[in-house]
């Protein structure tokens, strides 16, 4: 089981990448963007041109905390990293499952307000996965080293 849950999370080392750079969204009009399909980093790259706070905010929750998250549990796992550490790795991964209700929200938002055409598309579901794979993975870490 340990072996387990130690590859899975290294897989999502390759994973969080490949979602960062799929589409999450197909878009008709959209004023904030401007883009027929946003990804994390497409959607990144706009609000930094636009709200620097904002980005900077949704870049921790997006890319640092479940990728630095990650890495510490690969750590954990590797018996380099002490495992006290697991609950501040939870709370990385709970800050990353922030950034999929703001998708969510703009999602709602922009088909109830009906300024655009919006198709959710694969990408979202593949972040999704890999925040719910991260919070499983760290409960599991949790659960097996005691």
């Amino acid at each position: 089981m340990k072996t387990l849950i130690k590859w899975a999370n290294l897989s999502l080392l390759v994973l969080f990448p490949v979602a960062w750079f799929a589409p999450l969204l197909r878009a008709g009009l959209l004023p904030l963007f401007g883009l027929s399909e946003i990804s994390v980093i497409s959607g990144l790259q706009s609000l930094w041109e636009t709200d620097v706070a904002l980005a900077l905010i949704v870049t921790g929750f997006a890319l640092f905390a479940p990728y630095l998250k990650t890495i510490g549990l690969a750590l954990v796992h590797a018996g380099l990293l002490h495992r006290k550490l697991l609950p501040l790795l939870n709370i990385m991964g709970k800050l990353a499952m922030a950034d999929v209700f703001l998708i969510a929200l703009y999602v709602v938002l922009v088909k109830g307000i009906g300024l655009a055409t919006v198709e959710v598309a694969w990408g979202l579901y593949l972040f999704t996965g890999c925040i719910l794979a991260s919070l499983g993975i760290s409960a599991l870490s949790g659960k097996a080293r005691r």
